[in-house]
């Protein structure tokens, strides 16, 4: 059986649209040994599939912020001594950056990539042994999995498993029903406005549920505690490292998002996600299960989603079951 390099760090969004290609390479290999090279912060969600062998942790973010500190150096060492001791019959890097190219030829084994036509950086493909042909146009959950497919010369599987299992569901409302909100992204063009999360949460309390409002910086806490005053029943919840942000989307009746990775990750995680898209394309970027009735992404480039569409969205897929 093979043994597999996978080369995707970052960012989370493109971590959990990679979890597919483990799954595909195990339905094909059983027996393979699967690696994953991923940035320090994505570690546990990479450790949550069943298929990774070892999950072998950079932190390029990190360490280019002061390139020439010494215990940057002695990490970049350690990195390299983890892929030493290991020849890989593959290694694959769907990330097509020059940045993740050069962790490929940090390894030992062939290594595949996109070709420069196909490569969010062309000068990337210079540095694989063997390169493939992946239109740009396609998702890209479909993209990382064809690339495993050509590189490993097999058939996509009909089913798209993402292949991850939720830990325990949190309890932040004491068992009340609650709808996880999504605010929070790096790009201000992404932004839903805070008025529309308003009257979503207003109508999520009047359908009987409380409205979670997670957030990871001082920013977005400042954002989640204004919308959480003008709700009669929001949560704010503690500072949550990514298990119990799993933890929490697990237990959600539903998710309602912008384009930032936790969208995807509850996708993932099999929960019912209204997506929306204010600042970028979802055909190529939506979340996405391959699953008819569990997700639907709202909006586009320049095009702001509605309340009304958002409540009838989440009574098309999340709440069509209640009498």
């Amino acid at each position: 059986m093979p043994n597999i390099l996978l080369i995707k760090t970052s960012s989370l969004g493109d971590v959990v649209h990679n979890l597919p290609v483990v799954s595909d390479i195990r339905a094909r290999f059983p027996g393979a040994r699967i690696d994953w090279v991923v940035e320090e912060g994505y570690r546990d969600i990479v450790g949550m599939h069943p298929g990774v062998h070892r999950a072998i942790p950079v932190a390029l973010r990190r360490w280019r912020g002061n390139v020439l500190k010494p215990a940057h150096w002695r990490e970049f060492g350690q990195f390299r001594h983890a892929l030493s001791g290991m020849r890989y019959d593959y290694v694959i890097d769907t990330q097509g950056l020059i940045k993740s190219a050069l962790l490929a030829r940090a390894a030992s084994g062939t290594r595949h990539g996109y070709a420069a036509a196909s490569a969010r950086e062309p000068l990337a493909a210079r540095f694989y042994d063997v390169t493939h042909v992946v239109a740009r146009d396609l998702h890209a959950v479909v993209r990382n999995r064809r690339l495993a497919a050509l590189a490993l010369d097999y058939a996509l599987p009909a089913v798209l498993d993402y292949g991850i299992a939720a830990p325990a569901a949190a309890e932040p409302t004491a068992g009340k029903p609650y709808c996880v909100l999504l605010h929070a992204t790096g790009r201000p063009e992404k932004l839903w406005p805070e008025s529309a999360w308003e009257r979503l949460g207003s109508e999520l309390a009047r359908e009987g549920y409380a409205s979670i409002l997670p957030w990871g910086n001082a920013a977005e806490r400042a954002r989640s505690e204004r919308i959480a005053r003008a709700l009669p029943n929001a949560v704010v919840p503690p500072a949550l490292d990514i298990r119990g942000i799993v933890g929490l989307l697990a237990g959600a009746q539903a998710v309602i998002g912008v384009d930032t990775g936790l969208s995807h990750l509850a996708a993932a995680l099999g929960c019912p996600v209204i997506a929306l898209y204010c600042g970028t394309p979802p055909r190529l970027y939506g979340v996405y299960t391959g699953r008819e009735g569990q997700v639907r992404n709202l909006g586009d480039t320049g095009v702001v989603p509605e309340v009304a569409e958002v409540l009838g969205a989440l009574h098309e897929i999340a709440w069509k079951d209640r009498a």
